[in-house]
């Protein structure tokens, strides 16, 4: 089945705010995140005749921003990065101007994690992906992105304590 004009409108509409808090948590810049958004709906609407209706849309469009990110990421000099892999990309920096409960605080403790728990952990809470969503876009299966769900929250909310502790 092809993406007509008006499902395009539609995903558009209804995954916009999503796609960019992913991206953004990617990215971690603003002017990058809204680039990334963009690039991924026009990759969407250049490979509309390849759209599979049954599959879900969330978890489509976030696979095609996902690797979005990883070739912006790619382009990149050198000299901005800030390590040498695709999972590098998922060091979070800077607030989040959608969303105020990401705090410099949490954002610190993000960095923390390994980049496995970090990368799952987004996807499932900012990129809105359901576990098995998550898994099937990860290539691992649903037991290992529930284990890195509950260890990244755990090791956050620890993070966060100790953090309190030193600024008591």
């Amino acid at each position: 089945m092809s993406l007509g004009q008006a499902e395009f409108n539609q995903l558009v509409a209804e995954h916009s705010d999503a796609l960019y808090r992913t991206a953004y948590r990617l990215m971690g810049d603003a002017h990058d995140a809204e680039d990334v958004v963009q690039e991924t709906f026009r990759s969407v609407w250049k490979s509309r005749e390849r759209y599979e209706s049954d599959r879900g849309d969330r978890a489509w469009l976030q696979s095609i921003l996902r690797r979005r990110a990883v070739d912006r990421w790619r382009r990149r000099d050198s000299t901005e990065r800030t390590g040498g892999d695709e999972l590098s990309l998922l060091s979070v920096r800077g607030s989040d101007p959608t969303d105020e409960q990401y705090t410099d605080e949490v954002q610190a403790a993000l960095e923390k994690l390994h980049d496995d728990l970090r990368e799952t952990l987004l996807l499932v809470v900012v990129g809105e992906l359901t576990h098995q969503e998550a898994a099937d876009l990860l290539d691992v299966p649903i037991g290992t992105v529930l284990s890195r769900v509950s260890r990244a929250r755990r090791r956050l909310r620890e993070l966060l304590q100790d953090s309190q502790k030193h600024t008591v």
